[in-house]
């Protein structure tokens, strides 16, 4: 593969990675209302979607479901509803406060299976993919489908790092919203917010 275009491209990841998305703003949700750990559970959760995502783009599966109108509206109907639940969820409980989660024990496990499907049921992703990666492909050496693979999973590891980076500023965050109990007890209803938005930009998106 081209240095310098594999360099382009990683500039670029970077940049489209840290703006304001879905993603981002489910780690910083979780670091600040859990730990920083919660972050990191969810940023492998998110990376391990975008394995799949990344392997749709580069064997052309993405641009049959882009094509099929009724598969991509069931996938994203499938994502609003289950941010919407996890809106529902968030609200549920708008009075617990930060030292209280501090004290319960953490599901790594299902914070991670939460980044997956999170991840899985935006078909947004798979079409960003399928834009961007062929813009960054040199045909000359052909194995195109590799060289958007290969790209895809320089994607996947500089979100992962910057996803754990995020976290571990937001516990920062986090530290400054234990010290004030009144504000932490606002964070359920933030969350459930940022869900809930989310899930109604899903919704209301086009192709």
């Amino acid at each position: 593969m081209d240095p310098m275009l594999t360099f382009s491209f990683l500039g670029a990841a970077i940049v489209l990675t840290l703006m304001p998305g879905p993603d981002n703003l489910f780690v910083i949700a979780q670091s600040i209302s859990q730990e920083k750990n919660a972050g990191i559970a969810v940023s492998f959760g998110l990376c391990s979607g975008l394995i799949v995502h990344v392997t749709a783009a580069s064997l052309g599966i993405s641009a049959i479901v882009y094509q099929s109108s009724l598969a991509f509206n069931l996938v994203k109907y499938a994502g609003a509803i289950y941010l919407l639940y996890l809106s529902w969820q968030a609200f549920r409980d708008p009075s617990a406060d930060l030292t209280m989660r501090t004290q319960k024990s953490t599901n790594y496990k299902s914070l991670y299976k939460k980044g997956i499907l999170m991840n899985l049921l935006n078909p947004k992703v798979s079409l960003f993919f399928l834009a961007l990666l062929p813009q960054f492909i040199d045909k000359s050496l052909g194995h195109v489908s590799l060289q958007m693979f290969v790209l895809g999973m320089v994607f996947l590891v500089q979100a992962l790092v910057l996803f754990i980076g995020i976290s571990l500023f937001s516990e920062k965050v986090r530290s400054l919203f234990v010290k004030k109990p009144s504000l932490s007890r606002k964070i359920s209803l933030v969350q459930g917010m940022v869900f809930l938005l989310i899930s109604l930009k899903l919704l209301i998106s086009e192709k």
